[in-house]
């Protein structure tokens, strides 16, 4: 559910962009993040890097659009949020506070986050995901500056840049953990 949660304001951006205005979309999407703050906020978490820097991120790029350029194309929007997804994601490890943190720290037992290599294992999560929107952003700007390629592509190259990131995200945890020899989460004896 966690990554449903956290891909869903993108996912709507994409399915809206498709179906509707720009401006529609952008705010849409700045509110799904809005309420999944909500929903951390409500069950005790933390409020996340990501979520609150993706919900400014979705707001900026609507009013730019409707205050100061309406005659932004829906390629050109894409792009900047690509842009601004690549920046929040880089911005948290050049901040030394990879975004994947918050997640894992909420996920794992206070044991594993202790353990040297947990730091790592978040840096290298939030390395691939700083990829992943670094090939959306390329493939954004190429269909930009290229007419002739099809709007498909970027589709094509943020569904698989996307989904490698998730499959990744979910399989190196417990790889790491196999590596260092360190039993599953529901392996280990639970704090009381």
């Amino acid at each position: 559910m966690t990554i449903f949660l956290i891909l869903a304001p993108y996912g709507a951006f994409t399915t809206l962009m498709l179906m509707t205005s720009a401006t529609v979309s952008l705010l849409t999407a700045a509110l799904v993040c809005s309420a999944t703050i909500a929903f951390d906020v409500c069950r005790g978490r933390s409020v996340k890097i990501l979520a609150t820097a993706s919900a400014m991120l979705f707001a900026a790029i609507a009013a730019y659009l409707n205050l100061m350029d309406p005659s932004i194309s829906d390629k050109a929007v894409r792009l900047a949020v690509d842009i601004g997804i690549f920046a929040i994601s880089l911005g948290s490890m050049l901040v030394r506070y990879p975004f994947t943190m918050q997640y894992a720290l909420e996920a794992v037992p206070a044991e594993i986050a202790a353990m040297p290599g947990f730091l790592r294992a978040n840096y290298i999560i939030t390395s691939v995901w700083t990829m992943a929107a670094l090939m959306m952003m390329l493939a954004n700007a190429a269909i930009l500056y290229v007419p002739a390629l099809p709007i498909w592509l970027g589709l094509a190259v943020a569904f698989a840049a996307r989904n490698s990131a998730v499959f990744f995200t979910k399989w190196y945890p417990a790889y790491h953990r196999m590596k260092q020899g360190i039993p599953p989460p529901n392996a280990l004896p639970k704090a009381h």
